[in-house]
């Protein structure tokens, strides 16, 4: 479970009575995007015929860019998830990373599911005795990735759901 028990208004909107703004929401859900593209690909070795990621990922840029609904891209997020279930290792983080990052319109807090999977799935692919250089290395390429307006909230996130997300932002 990555999501907390107790919702931070800090991820939610403003019309919903939380303290996000539309701006920053989108930017959540372009940077949980960026993310679980960073590793598609581990998905994509093992199934190369199924577009459900790719199609979910794109899905969710797309709500931040105001072309579909909410609801659309929770559905490809459900696609995505079902994608994943009888896989193991790297391609089964991979492709939740991709349906966490669809679920961002939905609720904003998925942003940090689709870093957190992302980081573990390019931590399962690593070489034996690679895997904490791996988790470390992803987890500074996403930092690096973060845009301004969002990084501060961001950071915090990790720091508060660290231990849900399996430590992996330490």
């Amino acid at each position: 479970m990555i999501l907390p028990k107790v919702r931070d208004p800090r991820f939610i909107t403003v019309r919903r009575g939380g303290s996000l703004q539309d701006a920053d929401h989108q930017l959540l859900a372009i940077w949980a995007a960026d993310c679980a593209e960073h590793v598609l690909h581990l998905f994509e070795q093992v199934r190369p015929d199924d577009d459900r990621q790719r199609r979910a990922i794109e899905l969710g840029r797309a709500w931040a860019r105001g072309e579909v609904t909410w609801a659309e891209a929770r559905t490809a997020a459900g696609h995505a998830n079902a994608a994943a279930r009888d896989l193991r290792g790297a391609p089964r983080h991979a492709a939740y990373a991709a349906g966490q990052a669809a679920a961002v319109g939905h609720v904003a807090a998925h942003e940090l599911g689709a870093a957190a999977y992302a980081i573990r799935a390019a931590q399962a692919a690593a070489p034996e005795g690679d895997g904490e250089t791996a988790r470390h290395l992803e987890c500074e390429w996403q930092r690096t990735r973060l845009p301004d307006a969002i990084r501060d909230l961001v950071l915090d996130d990790q720091r508060l759901r660290n231990e849900l997300c399996w430590f992996v932002f330490d």
